[in-house]
């Protein structure tokens, strides 16, 4: 489905899609596909690190993750999340690809996709956005560039448009495999601030 534009009652016009149902060929990964969604993960943890925030990672692909990235300081990858919600937001953001965390504060959110179903990523963002409506994180969406459009159609849905009083399109970006992989050879990484990740990432209608 086209994208296309509609209004709720005196609120601003939104943008909407309803994406085609993705073929069985189309959700199959490859080995190799499966192995880059964890070297872009290490790649974002190593950047994390590089920019002086704790990491957090999903117990289901830390070990991965871990045989690729080596945290220079044992205390950099946390093994509990020091953040105080309830229980089941607690489940939703354990289960995030990649957390950058400052103290007890999230300061950004990734989900990490490859050629699978993007729905289940982005469905775990709008949950943790819908469970803690106030909490500002940035989030983003790290996928192959030949999924960009996919990204866009899914997050333009109007499940995720019409929650909350602001479109999920309007809070989460995309960001491609290349320009993770781009950021990690920054050189001057440590001398930064976790703002360098907005010049690499790109909103729903951005060029």
């Amino acid at each position: 489905m086209k994208p296309q534009k509609i209004k709720l009652g005196d609120k601003k016009e939104i943008i909407v899609s309803v994406p085609e149902e993705e073929t069985t060929e189309e959700i199959k990964i490859s080995k190799e596909e499966a192995e880059q969604a964890i070297i872009i993960q290490a790649k974002l943890a190593e950047i994390g690190e590089r920019l002086g925030l704790k990491i957090w990672l999903p117990n289901r692909d830390r070990a991965k993750v871990l045989s690729i990235w080596r945290p220079k300081n044992n205390d950099k990858l946390l093994n509990e999340l020091p953040l105080v919600f309830d229980e089941t937001t607690l489940k939703t953001i354990r289960n995030i690809d990649v957390l950058w965390i400052r103290k007890r504060s999230i300061i950004r959110a990734f989900e990490v996709e490859d050629t699978t179903s993007i729905y289940s990523g982005i469905l775990r963002m709008a949950d943790l956005l819908a469970l803690q409506p106030m909490l500002k994180i940035k989030i983003h969406i790290v996928a192959p560039s030949h999924r960009r459009e996919a990204v866009f159609n899914q997050i333009t849905r109007p499940v995720f448009s019409l929650i909350g009083e602001t479109p999920l399109s309007e809070i989460c970006s995309y960001i491609s495999y290349d320009s993770i992989i781009e950021l990690a050879k920054e050189k001057r990484l440590e001398l930064m601030n976790d703002a360098i990740v907005d010049q690499y990432s790109e909103f729903y209608g951005e060029q």
